[in-house]
């Protein structure tokens, strides 16, 4: 079983849950991600996040990512997990199941991106 700290940044995921508890991963809150390009409070505040989770051994996961100028300044910084709109909207299961099963081929555009 693994462990994410959801919202980690926020009031409720404070910095003495890392020594609390056994966590896999931090997920960095939506609300900072969402201005990670316009506020430099907000990417420095990512940054200062993923230094955290490295220094614990810990993975990163950025939520609510929905650009891909929020992905590559996330990849930039050194977080190469994310989840947003920008990948998917949620589904149910037995769409997602079928979608898993019968990705579609990649298209020459993607390719090149």
């Amino acid at each position: 079983m693994r462990i994410a700290l959801d919202d980690f940044g926020t009031g409720y995921a404070s910095l003495s849950l890392l020594q609390r508890f056994p966590l896999d991963r931090l997920k960095i809150d939506k609300g900072f991600v969402a201005r990670i390009d316009e506020d430099a409070g907000a990417a420095e505040i990512v940054q200062a996040v993923i230094g955290i989770a490295r220094t614990y051994g810990l993975g990163v996961i950025a939520e609510g990512v929905e650009t891909k100028a929020q992905e590559l300044t996330l990849r930039a910084l050194g977080c190469a997990e994310a989840q947003g709109f920008r990948y998917g909207r949620p589904m149910p299961t037995a769409e997602l199941l079928d979608a898993w099963r019968n990705p579609p081929a990649p298209s020459k555009t993607a390719a090149r991106a």
